[in-house]
């Protein structure tokens, strides 16, 4: 099932309208409905573009506008055009008027601005989930940390910690037989930081990894001599990069994230002008 295009107007991010407009689409399974976000709008002429847009492709348009003037102009440019237009949050502001006998502000982007921290650290997880074990390697140079290391030595779990703590952090599984992506050595250095672990420690990790995993016995994923191999390329790789190196044997997650986040403080304090 298809359906013409529902254009999310708003005065800031469009985040609100669109999170509405997608929680009710999923109550009709198998349905695809084209959501566009046309955010910041601020003047007439962004409206009357966005209602000819939906003239043209036969969609609705569904809007946040705090701003009175701005949601008024699009209630006449909609009803003028014959477009089906949405009010999501004219309504409620005119209750809260009579009932608090007050004038909103009206001013766009508001709840986002009071919650800054708490917008941050969402996207900064939704961003780690969507980069972790090396996927899209080509957006590396978005991340704000970028951590690489062998199988097990904790990449995603400190990943995930230092994005509840607002940072957006991608990380690369380095593997013996496979070139780490060329992004990893094109993007800022001073970003990226390669984990260590005590090949003991490593060991016992993986032997547990292998038998959820059902594996039986020895194997190049739990033996010793090609666990020294790999972490001696991970070790080359680092060096190769000019990585800052954290060794996270018997540390809690707090005490390796600390030490992330202080190497890549102090490197880009140190030297400004590098990277990107």
């Amino acid at each position: 099932m298809s359906a013409p295009p529902i254009f999310i107007v708003s005065g800031g991010a469009g985040a609100s309208g669109q999170q509405l407009a997608r929680t009710a689409l999923a109550q009709f399974e198998g349905a695809h409905v084209p959501i566009e976000i046309v955010p910041h709008v601020q003047q007439i002429d962004q409206l009357e573009d966005v209602v000819q847009r939906a003239v043209l492709s036969g969609g609705i348009i569904v809007h946040t506008l705090v701003d009175a003037d701005l949601r008024s102009a699009l209630v006449e440019l909609t009803r003028e055009r014959s477009v089906t237009a949405i009010d999501l949050i004219g309504p409620l502001l005119l209750h809260l008027t009579r009932i608090l006998g007050e004038r909103p502000i009206g001013q766009p982007g508001l709840y986002r601005q009071l919650r800054e921290d708490y917008f941050k650290r969402i996207e900064a997880i939704e961003f780690t989930v969507d980069h972790d074990d090396g996927r899209k390697p080509h957006e590396l140079g978005l991340a704000e940390i970028v951590i690489a290391g062998v199988s097990r030595v904790g990449k995603t779990p400190l990943s995930m910690y230092l994005s509840t703590r607002g940072w957006k952090v991608a990380n690369v599984p380095l593997v013996r037989e496979i070139a780490p992506p060329a992004e990893l050595f094109e993007i800022d250095a001073r970003r990226v930081v390669g984990l260590t672990i005590d090949e003991e420690q490593l060991a016992a990790y993986r032997r547990r990894r292998g038998a959820k995993l059902g594996l039986a016995g020895q194997t190049a994923y739990t033996d010793h001599a090609a666990l020294y191999e790999e972490t001696a390329f991970a070790q080359a790789v680092f060096r190769r990069g000019r990585f800052a190196v954290v060794d996270i044997t018997d540390k809690p997650i707090e005490e390796s994230a600390d030490e992330v986040v202080e190497h890549v403080v102090r490197r880009l304090r140190q030297n400004p002008g590098e990277g990107g």
